[in-house]
C-alpha cells in the first residue's frame, strides 16, 4: 500500500475513524493512521477492527445503495460472500489467500494471514477494496 491512502476504518465496536493509512500492512499488528482533522498521527491495533474500506471519497454517497450481485462487474477474482459477526454482509470478489485451512466450514486461523481482500462487485461502491479482518468474520462462501 501507498502511505496516504484514503480509508475507513471500522471498529468492533461500531466505532469509525476516517484518515489516511501510514504504510499499511496486512500482517501488522498495529495500523497508524493520520485522522481527518488531526495533526498527528493515531496507533491502531488491528485486532480492534472489523474491516478497513479503502474509499474513492470520505463523504460518500449516503442515497446510493450499493448492488450485492456478481454479474454488474467483470470477475476480479474468486465470487465471496462474507457474514460478519455484526450481521453485516458484503458481496464481492477475493484474490489470493484466505486466512483459514481448507474445507466447506471455516476452521483453524492460519497464523500467517490477518484478513484478506475483498474487491466490491459493484463498481459504483465508494470503496475501491476492503480488508477484511479475519476475526470478524462469522462466515464465509468463496464461489469457484
Amino acid at each position: 500500500m501507498k502511505e496516504g491512502e484514503k480509508a475507513v476504518l471500522r471498529f468492533l465496536d461500531g466505532t469509525i475513524l476516517k484518515g489516511y493509512l501510514d504504510a499499511f500492512s496486512e500482517d501488522a499488528a498495529e495500523i497508524t493512521v493520520q485522522a481527518l482533522g488531526a495533526t498527528t498521527k493515531t496507533t491502531v491495533m488491528a485486532d480492534q477492527l472489523k474491516a478497513i474500506f479503502f474509499v474513492k471519497t470520505f463523504e460518500g454517497d449516503r442515497h446510493y445503495s450499493e448492488k450485492k450481485s456478481y454479474g454488474i462487474r467483470k470477475p476480479r477474482g474468486r465470487r465471496t460472500f462474507v457474514k460478519f459477526i455484526d450481521g453485516e454482509d458484503m458481496v464481492g470478489f477475493i484474490e489470493g489467500k484466505v486466512p483459514w485451512e481448507k474445507g466447506f466450514f471455516l476452521s483453524v486461523q492460519t497464523k500467517k494471514l490477518k484478513g484478506f481482500y475483498l474487491l466490491p462487485a459493484d463498481e459504483g461502491s465508494n470503496n475501491n477494496k476492503v480488508f477484511v479482518l479475519a476475526s470478524a468474520v462469522r462466515d464465509v462462501t468463496v464461489v469457484p
